[in-house]
């Protein structure tokens, strides 16, 4: 018959627990699979079968009493790998979010703001369409099978037992916020430099007709242009994307502390 100790239940759980909530903090936050619309306990499903799948292929974990800080302390790591992981992917994302509101409060559309059934927010409708094509291109190249890979691979570059994110990985996910300022500006540059020579225009016909209304020509005039650029820029939107995303895995790969997954 077999006899289990106390011991070996804690080291067996602690072996299972450890990186199921590396695992579980990375799908609570990644864009997409981390949303309002799918269910929490679809997000736990998966992060379990992930971690049975995984746990025959990590490294070997020393003894460790499940009570002790040491313990607590590893929970803390890897809920804080997981997520600086995810976040990330979440700043990629929110740079396109970011791009259309610079370019809606540009044109005049900033008023014009739809529900965002994934985040609980309301965001402007060019905002919510560029999230929707980012969202559908991730799908059709794969993204997801390649954040699921990225994810595996951090236990070997790092291992559960060899402590938490190193300090240029915190630096990395602090200078993301910067990252995506300046990538969402560079997005929306080409459309608010056509938006700002057509009032300079407005304001010089101005000057050289006072009494003409330009209030009543010039917003909805400025909307159409706005659009009819928003159009133009689709044909650039693919370079964009690809060069976010190769820009998000090297911040991504930077967190982790190594060169490349």
């Amino acid at each position: 018959m077999l006899e289990l100790t106390a011991l070996q239940l804690e080291q067996w759980v602690a072996k299972f627990l450890l990186p199921f909530f590396r695992i579980a903090s990375f799908l609570m936050v990644v864009p997409m699979i981390g949303t309002q619309l799918v269910a929490m306990r679809i997000r736990l499903g998966l992060a379990l079968a992930m971690t049975v799948v995984l746990l025959p292929v990590l490294p070997e974990m020393p003894v460790l009493n499940g009570l002790s800080l040491q313990t607590y302390i590893l929970v803390a790591q890897q809920i804080l790998i997981g997520t600086a992981m995810a976040f990330i992917i979440q700043v990629m994302f929110q740079i396109f979010t970011l791009g259309g509101q610079i370019i809606s409060s540009q044109m005049g559309l900033g008023f014009a703001s739809v529900s965002d059934p994934a985040n609980g927010v309301s965001v402007v409708v060019l905002s919510q369409f560029y999230l929707m094509m980012v969202m559908l291109l991730f799908l059709a190249f794969n993204g997801h099978l390649v954040l699921l890979e990225a994810l595996a691979r951090s236990f070997s570059v790092l291992p559960v037992m060899d402590g938490g994110l190193p300090v240029s990985g915190f630096l990395e996910v602090a200078k993301a916020g910067t990252w995506m300022v300046s990538s969402a500006l560079l997005m929306a540059l080409p459309a608010i430099t056509a938006l700002l020579v057509i009032n300079f225009a407005f304001g010089v016909m101005t000057k050289a007709a006072p009494q003409l209304n330009i209030f009543a020509i010039g917003f909805p005039f400025t909307m159409m242009m706005g659009l009819l650029i928003t159009w133009v820029s689709l044909q650039g939107f693919m370079g964009q994307y690809q060069r976010f995303v190769m820009l998000a895995f090297d911040y991504l790969d930077h967190v982790l502390g190594t060169g490349g997954l």
